[in-house]
């Protein structure tokens, strides 16, 4: 069976969703509930898709500053650089995307913003109404959609990025790396950004403030609403689950890079 081609006119993907983007003040997706015995969901508890607008808005507006996970591993979130301009750490992605480029999790869009002023046609897609807000505001081509849903395009994007810790949407990054392949054209590749000196984690997690009391540990308590579906891959883990996905690794950060920046990334293409 012969692939869909890379896109002849990619600009006219981008700009027709610049002209008919979906109203910041949409609905936004309904959040994934599971049952108690599946291992997505902690004790029972509702775990909300990783792109909620209830879960990921609260730290784009600057009320989350850190992630912890269900084994109480704190990671904390760099909601500054996601609201900032693109900078010289994001260079490494930013020189790879040289074709029509869809970033997923794209948050306030400084990735996409970069992206089209270097002549570069850029999507970006996110459920959190923040995020849309400020990637409108900033002139940033944007869908208000979740990453699983339908996107325009599909099987023809030259590059899909996931940075700042994308992997982890939806908890499952071997179904998000899927997902990543089919909306590729068969010479695409998927731009990854992984977590500096961890491991492969897969689980729950949730989002706390750095300001006002400690939230009680995920052991003790588990209010409604709080709990969605996540998971950390560190630079070993990533041929693995690459290959799981169908894909594999063809270039990463040298070392040198990576303590230059505090970042890791990796290129991934159709195995």
């Amino acid at each position: 069976m012969t692939s869909l081609s890379p896109m002849t006119h990619p600009f006219a993907v981008v700009d027709a969703a610049r002209e008919q983007p979906v109203p910041a003040t949409a609905v936004a997706p309904d959040a994934l509930e599971y049952p108690a015995d599946d291992p997505r969901s902690r004790n029972g508890c509702r775990a909300v898709a990783a792109g909620d607008a209830t879960v990921f808005d609260a730290a784009l507006a600057g009320r989350s500053h850190r992630l912890v996970r269900a084994d109480g591993v704190v990671l904390p979130l760099a909601v500054q650089r996601w609201q900032d301009d693109a900078d010289g750490d994001d260079g490494w992605l930013l020189e790879r995307c040289l074709g029509a480029t869809l970033d997923l999790g794209c948050g306030p869009g400084r990735l996409v913003v970069a992206l089209a002023d270097r002549g570069v046609p850029a999507l970006g897609v996110d459920v959190s109404v923040q995020a849309v807000e400020r990637c409108l505001q900033r002139g940033a081509a944007v869908l208000h959609r979740d990453a699983f849903e339908r996107l325009p395009g599909e099987g023809r994007w030259e590059h899909v990025v996931l940075a700042d810790g994308n992997i982890g949407i939806g908890g499952d990054p071997v179904a998000l790396l899927r997902r990543c392949r089919d909306l590729l054209a068969e010479t695409g590749t998927v731009l990854l950004e992984v977590e500096p000196g961890a491991e492969f984690w897969q689980g729950a997690a949730h989002l706390v403030s750095d300001e006002g009391p400690r939230e009680e540990a995920p052991e003790a308590t588990c209010p409604t609403g709080t709990w969605f579906p996540w998971a950390v891959i560190g630079p070993e883990a990533v041929d693995e689950v690459a290959a799981a996905a169908g894909l594999w690794v063809t270039e990463r950060s040298a070392p040198e890079e990576m303590d230059a920046t505090g970042r890791s990334f990796a290129v991934l293409r159709r195995s």
